[in-house]
């Protein structure tokens, strides 16, 4: 293995352990840790490594793919001040809109709820298009979403 492939996951074991062991809040707040440890990483390497770890920013910390498991109410809850729509479109898809910014995270969070009603979902900028089998789903999918928008849990 490569000098820097070696050097990339020894800094993506350790930013693991990081995110598991504390409450990371931010990336300046991981490089200063990472760096403590003898692994030094720009903004944008950090910025790569959680995204190919899939390592997402919810509740204001990072936490790790299936961390939460199936999503808490209180992890959920925290997502509900960037909902800004719910659009029906068509039987099987459902646009969510969010605040600018905020979808990817709002998708990861409803991804990780283990909604059964939901068959994927891709997010962009400030829009989410949410996949579901059937009418039906859609409807409850659109039912939670909203519910969620209005603070009242999912």
């Amino acid at each position: 293995m490569p000098a820097d492939t070696e050097t990339r996951e020894a800094r993506r074991r350790e930013l693991v352990a990081l995110v598991r062991r504390e409450r990371i809040t931010s990336q300046t707040t991981l490089a200063r840790r990472l760096a403590a440890r003898g692994h030094l990483a720009t903004q944008s390497s950090i910025s790569r490594d959680l995204r190919d770890l899939g390592i997402a920013k919810i509740a204001g910390r990072y936490t790790l793919p299936g961390e939460l498991g199936a999503a808490s109410a209180d992890a959920l809850a925290a997502l509900a001040p960037f909902l800004v729509a719910v659009r029906p479109a068509g039987p099987h898809l459902t646009v969510l809109l969010t605040t600018a910014g905020a979808a990817q995270t709002v998708a990861i969070g409803i991804d990780r709820a283990g909604w059964t009603e939901l068959v994927g979902s891709v997010a962009g900028d400030d829009t989410i298009f949410l996949a579901t089998r059937n009418a039906r789903d859609q409807g409850r999918l659109a039912a939670r979403l909203r519910q969620l928008a209005a603070g009242e849990g999912a």
